[in-house]
C-alpha cells in the first residue's frame, strides 16, 4: 500500500459575496477532486489546537500526525533544520521577512506594512539583499541566513523566546505598535529599512513597476526542536515534496526525505507537474510507502487577497498535481490511499490564517464507496464527520 497526503495550504476559505456567497473551493472547477469525494470518506479537522496561534508550522506537524501541543517548539527552528543551521540548546530562531513598507517621510513606526513577501521576491534577489543587511547588523549575537524567496532566517545567541507579530496578520496597517519590544530587534528593523530602501536593487525593483523588499521582520522565535522519527512512529518510509523551508525542516527534523523539484517556488506559478512527477518517483521508483506534497499557492493567494488566483491556484492543485498522481497511480496497478486537504483556512477577507477546521477527503483506490458529495467546506459540514484533534487524522490514512 502506498500512502499519499496532497496539502493545499491555506485552501479553507469563508463565502463571499463576489462569489454569490460561495467560498473559492466551491467556485473553483475542481472536477478531479469532485469526483473522488463521491469515493471517498469526507469530514473536517481542527488542526489548530485550543489556544494556539493558527499557522502553517502547528497545521501542518498536526496533520503530520505530530500533536502540535507536545512537539512545536516554534516555527524559525524547524526552517533552521532545512536551511541546514545546526542550532544550539541556546539559539533562539527567527523568522526574517523581507517586507514591504510605504517610504513617504516619516518615522520608521509610523510606515504602513503592504506586503509580507515583497512580492513574492525571487530568492536571487533576496540573497543579494540579505547579504547587504548581513554586512552592516551581522555579529557574534546576531546571525543572518538566506532561505527562499521573502522567507529568511536570524539566529540569536543566547536569546530568549519573546511574542513577536507574524507580519500577514497586519497588512494595510502602520506599524508601531506592534514591532518587537526588544530594543536590539526594533533597532535592526529600523536600521534595515536604511539599508535596503534605496539599494540599488530595489531601485531597479521599483522602476519595474515591483514592490521594494525594503524592511526586515521578525517573528517566529523559538528553541531547537525535537521531533520523533516519522519511520519510527508510523512504520512507513517518507517522503516530502514542498518549495517552502517550514515544510522541509519538518521532513529533516522527523527523518523524512527532502525531494527537490526544480522550479518548486511556492509561487503562482511553481512547477505543479514537477512535485506531481516527483511523488510518482519516491513511490514507484525509490520504493517509498509515503509521500506528502505540499503546494503553498492557496495560501500566497490568500495573503494577496485574490480572489481569482486564489481559485486558479486550487484549480491547478486540481488538474496539474491530484490528477496527475491519480493517473500514474492507476496505470502503476499499486493499490494506494490519498489523504486531501488545507493545514488551515487563510480567508480572502482578513487575509491571514484563522483555526476554523477545514474539509478532509480521505480516498482508497480499492474502495466502492459511492456518495453524492462534492468537496469543499459546506458538504464536508454536512458529511457529519468532524476530527477533533486533527493530528490523529493520518491514522485514518495509514490502514
Amino acid at each position: 500500500m502506498k500512502y499519499i497526503i496532497v496539502l493545499g495550504d491555506g485552501m479553507a476559505d469563508e463565502p463571499l459575496a463576489v462569489l454569490d456567497n460561495r467560498t473559492p473551493l466551491m467556485a473553483a472547477a475542481t472536477p478531479q477532486l469532485d469526483m473522488l469525494a463521491k469515493r471517498s470518506e469526507l469530514g473536517l479537522a481542527y488542526t489548530i489546537p485550543k489556544g494556539m496561534k493558527p499557522g502553517s508550522d502547528t497545521a501542518n506537524l498536526a496533520v503530520l500526525g505530530y500533536n502540535p501541543k507536545e512537539y512545536y517548539s516554534g516555527r524559525s527552528p524547524l526552517e533552521a533544520l532545512s536551511i541546514g543551521v545546526d542550532l544550539k540548546e541556546t539559539d533562539i530562531a527567527l523568522r526574517c521577512n523581507l517586507v514591504t513598507l510605504t517610504e513617504e517621510e516619516l518615522p520608521y513606526e509610523h510606515r504602513t506594512i503592504l506586503d509580507h513577501s515583497a512580492g513574492e521576491i525571487s530568492t536571487e534577489d533576496a540573497a543579494v539583499l540579505i547579504e547587504a543587511v548581513k554586512k552592516e547588523l551581522e555579529d557574534e549575537i546576531y546571525r543572518f541566513y538566506v532561505g527562499t524567496s521573502y522567507r529568511h532566517l536570524t539566529i540569536w545567541d543566547q536569546g530568549q523566546v519573546i511574542d513577536l507579530v507574524q507580519p500577514h496578520d497586519i497588512l494595510g496597517r502602520v506599524i508601531g505598535e506592534y514591532l518587537p519590544k526588544e530594543p536590539r530587534l526594533k533597532a535592526m528593523m529600523k536600521r534595515s529599512f536604511d539599508i535596503l530602501n534605496h539599494h540599488p536593487l530595489n531601485i531597479a525593483r521599483k522602476e519595474k513597476g515591483l514592490g521594494k523588499a525594503n524592511s526586515l521582520w521578525f517573528w517566529g522565535a523559538g528553541t531547537k526542536p525535537a521531533l520523533t522519527s516519522f519511520e519510527q512512529k508510523n512504520h512507513v518510509r517518507g517522503a516530502m515534496i514542498s518549495a517552502v523551508d517550514l515544510l522541509k525542516g519538518i521532513a529533516v527534523g522527523a527523518g523524512m526525505k527532502v525531494v527537490e523539484v526544480p522550479g518548486a517556488n511556492g509561487t503562482l506559478e511553481t512547477n505543479y507537474e514537477g512535485k506531481a512527477m516527483a511523488a510518482i518517483k519516491v513511490l514507484l521508483e525509490e520504493d517509498y510507502d509515503f509521500v506528502y506534497v505540499h503546494v503553498e499557492a492557496p495560501d500566497e493567494m490568500g495573503h494577496q487577497g485574490s480572489v481569482t488566483n486564489k481559485i486558479k491556484a486550487i484549480e491547478y492543485l486540481d488538474q496539474r498535481v491530484i490528477k496527475i498522481i491519480m493517473e500514474k497511480m492507476q496505470e502503476s496497478g499499486e493499490p494506494y490511499r490519498m489523504l486531501v486537504m488545507p493545514d488551515h483556512p487563510t480567508p480572502i477577507w482578513c487575509r491571514t490564517h484563522t483555526s476554523d477546521p477545514v474539509p478532509y477527503l480521505l480516498y482508497d483506490s480499492r474502495s466502492n464507496q459511492k456518495h453524492s458529495w462534492l468537496y469543499n467546506e459546506e458538504e464536508a459540514k454536512i458529511s457529519g464527520n468532524v476530527v477533533m484533534d486533527g493530528y490523529t487524522l493520518i491514522n485514518r490514512l495509514l490502514v
